[in-house]
């Protein structure tokens, strides 16, 4: 009971206020952990056993000292007193969530493109996005920051969440290692091909399960955004492994199919051509309010996945 509690307190709170800037959130220490161990143990030309290995020991002992940490805090408070464990686990819970981060960025581009400022949008668009910004049209813009949110909707929101509903703040701080571990150094490329490989199979491997539930969540979430069950749940079929990557493409698909667009495609990175599959069927063109409408179906899938996750909790403690 006390764990549906603080999930749902973590949650308003992210939903209210934000994800909270300042220098010791525990997403910038993870960030700082993982730059600092890069360059101490990551060397070019390196043997690629050697650095499999140290790239595998720098994610297992940070994934390992974000669940053990707050687990020993927490542990601490509650045996204090159940109040203030509630609140402290509450607010671990918060700085976990970035559904109004997603919301907030991407309506930035929305905002420069509604003040028909391109250039502006181009910038915004290049903060949440890899892909080469400058030469995009407004269409490509608004493609390409609904594909942000619908991506990041399983890894930034519902996986989280999945998570913290089984394991508290301990287990949700392990998850979001091994997200950050991914996003810094699980790259396949000559850098990061061999000492970055746990950290991308890592994600990949936990993010298997949430991010289909993720993408089954979305289907059940577009009749309350007036969006296309029928399609969503057809293009996902059709397309949730159109990814190099076996997560990416299950919400994405899922978003592409109930907004009536296609999404991914070529694109350029650092002045290189990248062929993608394209996701879904261009039924329209992509437009700045499809914007809107996808931060709507993150919430609405956000909510959902709240709703059910507290009521499981609820039912076991009862039962």
């Amino acid at each position: 009971m006390v764990v549906a509690v603080v999930v749902v307190l973590g949650f308003i709170a992210d939903r209210v206020f934000g994800d909270p800037v300042y220098p010791f959130h525990p997403v910038r220490l993870m960030g700082w952990y993982i730059s600092k161990g890069d360059k101490l143990l990551r060397r070019d030309k390196q043997n690629r056993t050697a650095a499999f290995i140290l790239g595998m020991l720098l994610s297992v002992f940070l994934v390992a000292a974000c669940f053990a940490l707050p687990f020993a805090l927490l542990f601490y408070l509650y045996k204090l007193h159940i109040v203030a464990g509630i609140m402290v686990e509450a607010a671990l819970c918060y700085q976990i969530f970035a559904a109004k981060a997603l919301k907030d960025e991407s309506m930035k581009v929305y905002t420069a493109l509604e003040n028909n400022d391109i250039e502006d949008a181009r910038q915004w668009l290049s903060w949440i996005v890899g892909r080469d910004t400058q030469n995009l049209n407004e269409e490509e813009i608004s493609k390409a920051a609904v594909e942000t949110v619908a991506e990041n909707l399983s890894d930034g929101v519902i996986a989280p969440m999945m998570l913290l509903f089984i394991g508290g703040a301990p287990l949700g701080f392990a998850y979001k290692a091994v997200n950050t571990l991914d996003s810094m150094i699980g790259y396949k490329n000559e850098k990061y091909a061999y000492f970055g490989k746990f950290a991308a199979r890592l994600d990949d491997v936990v993010n298997f399960i949430p991010s289909r539930l993720s993408a089954l969540l979305m289907i059940f979430a577009t009749p309350f955004c007036k969006l296309n069950i029928g399609q969503a749940w057809r293009i996902f079929l059709r397309d949730r492994y159109k990814h190099k990557s076996p997560n990416s493409a299950q919400t994405e698909s899922v978003c592409a199919g109930a907004l009536g667009v296609s999404l991914s495609g070529d694109h350029y990175y650092g002045g290189k051509l990248v062929h993608k599959p394209v996701i879904g069927d261009p039924l329209r063109p992509a437009v700045k309010e499809d914007m809107k409408l996808t931060n709507k179906l993150m919430y609405a899938s956000s909510w959902l996945c709240l709703l059910l996750g507290a009521a499981v909790r609820v039912l076991v403690v009862v039962l």
